[in-house]
């Protein structure tokens, strides 16, 4: 899984939300899990992987994620729910 992803983790079902983009989506899924980086994810404990999508390209990613962040929180909550409506975590299902 080394493409590029845009993901979203969340320490609960709506809850706080995080978007990033990674080209390694399982390591820095574990690195959120285990807060292996301060910041934002530490602070809020944002552990689940609740979506990803992956990408062509570094630059489509990135793209992505920009557009993502502007959304509306709702708009947020409704693309999680399409691919997860149960808010699992879903790095168990990247390295299974």
């Amino acid at each position: 899984m080394r493409e590029p992803f845009v993901y979203m983790m969340a320490n609960r079902p709506n809850g706080v939300l995080y978007i990033g983009v990674t080209s390694n989506l399982p390591k820095r899924a574990w690195e959120h899990r285990n807060h292996v980086i301060g910041g934002f994810t530490k602070k809020y404990r944002l552990e689940k992987l609740v979506w990803f999508e992956s990408h062509d390209s570094m630059d489509s990613a990135i793209s992505r994620e920009k557009k993502l962040k502007k959304w509306k929180r709702a708009w947020k909550i409704e693309l999680i729910e399409a691919m997860n409506p149960e808010w699992r975590d879903l790095y168990e299902d990247l390295v299974a």
